[in-house]
């Protein structure tokens, strides 16, 4: 394990290129609004959100139970990453930065790895779902799977790879032109349908219990709201990281479940990409699909060197975009795009005690003011580890809304542990 010392003088090396994966951004290089805004709406808006929004709208009534379970499910997601998002933007801190104080220098890693392997989940996922959308799409045979899962891997991580500023300018770009094609073909839906009262007299099938609803919906971006501060650390103000990311996480991401749903309640299909090719609008449909995989992609991609670049106590991050890919890449090929749904499930159980844990650090415990990385941190805070394994436990066990359970169950277990086995020197003076 590197020193303290040791750490310093390789954040003192550091290129500005590599943004920063070891140390607080700079008051030089935060952002405005109008730059953090796009990027993280275009990292929300994603295809396989499409898919949760199919898998739960068939379930339900369209209004008024759909409606307020994507409205309660991503009103839940944007407050928790929102939340994140304003204290990552008051100590330009990125998520595993801020785990060395709740987990201990050594437990971090163990954030880390859970972070930066749900990512690569992702990742791989759509890698794969290029390919399986130009077998439906434009006939290309599934032989030819393997060539194109291989192009867009690498071509996916390109702007990754520069950095933020690279992100920045695609989602300025194609922000705006995804948001035109969707609501564009969901006009063309809701007039194929007949309007509102043709979607109330859709009868639902396959009831599923609401909490498992929302636990589909929140783990749609859980792993990437609990990541957001990947990018928030770079707002120059509080204001800005809350505003942005609750615009991305909440209306963003709540357009996308809310497309998903639509679409296969109207056409029987979640994909709207698919969708706008019945529509007539083939082209469109092919640039959505194109423009929102790469906003989202890069960003997937970027999450996961910030995590990998911290583990290993290295700047190097970009030598973790290109291995990520890599890792995706043989787990594209593996299969990896069947199992989709049981992998939110488990992503919305077991990602957000973490979030739960830096938060009530944070807030409950630090007050308000993390100390600076360069003061040595424990090797593990047991605090921590303890308040996310029983925080997991009941996530997984207890009925109702996993993610919502898992977070409460951590913030009130961290700041009952903390009073017991964090040593009282360490503790910020009441």
């Amino acid at each position: 394990m590197s020193s303290t010392s040791e750490e310093q003088q390789v954040v003192a090396r550091s290129p500005v290129s590599e943004d920063y994966p070891l140390s607080a951004v700079p008051i030089s290089a935060r952002k405005s609004i109008w730059s953090l805004a796009p990027l993280l709406m275009g990292f929300t808006l994603y295809s396989g959100t499409l898919f949760a929004g199919g898998r739960v709208g068939p379930s339900f009534r369209f209004f008024p139970d759909l409606v307020s379970l994507i409205v309660v499910g991503n009103l839940i997601l944007g407050i928790y990453a929102s939340l994140l998002a304003y204290i990552s933007a008051k100590t330009g801190l990125s998520t595993v930065l801020m785990s060395r104080f709740s987990f201990g220098n050594v437990g971090s890693r163990w954030v880390d790895f859970l972070l930066g392997f749900t990512q690569i989940g992702w990742y791989a996922w759509g890698s794969a779902l290029m390919a399986e959308l130009a077998n439906k799409l434009l006939g290309v045979p599934a032989g030819w799977n393997w060539l194109i899962i291989l192009f867009f891997t690498y071509f996916f991580c390109s702007t990754a790879y520069i950095g933020y500023r690279a992100m920045d300018w695609l989602s300025r770009i194609a922000v705006p032109a995804m948001l035109i094609l969707m609501v564009w073909s969901l006009a063309i839906a809701a007039t194929k349908v007949g309007g509102f009262a043709g979607l109330q007299a859709i009868v639902p099938k396959e009831p599923m219990p609401i909490g498992e609803a929302i636990t589909i919906i929140v783990g749609t971006f859980i792993s990437g709201g609990t990541q957001a501060t990947n990018w928030s650390r770079f707002a120059n103000s509080g204001r800005t990281a809350w505003v942005s990311t609750l615009t991305a996480f909440f209306f963003a991401n709540g357009l996308l479940i809310f497309s998903g749903a639509f679409c296969a309640l109207v056409y029987g299909n979640e994909d709207i990409v698919q969708v706008m090719a019945q529509q007539g609008l083939l082209f469109w449909g092919l640039v959505l699909l194109f423009l929102n995989m790469w906003t989202t992609q890069d960003n997937t991609i970027y999450a996961f060197s910030v995590a990998g670049a911290h583990m290993f106590r290295t700047n190097k991050r970009t030598a973790f975009v290109l291995g990520g890919a890599t890792v995706a890449l043989v787990l594209a090929w593996g299969g990896i795009y069947n199992l989709l749904v049981p992998y939110l499930i488990l992503l919305g159980t077991f990602i957000p005690p973490i979030g739960g844990v830096i938060m009530a650090d944070y807030w409950l415990h630090h007050k308000g003011q993390f100390p600076a990385l360069a003061e040595k941190q424990p090797a593990f805070n047991w605090a921590g580890i303890i308040a996310y394994v029983l925080a997991s436990a009941v996530a997984y066990f207890s009925p109702g809304i996993k993610p919502i359970n898992g977070i409460i169950a951590a913030a009130i277990a961290y700041f009952i542990l903390s009073k017991f086995l964090i040593p009282k020197n360490n503790r910020v003076n009441q």
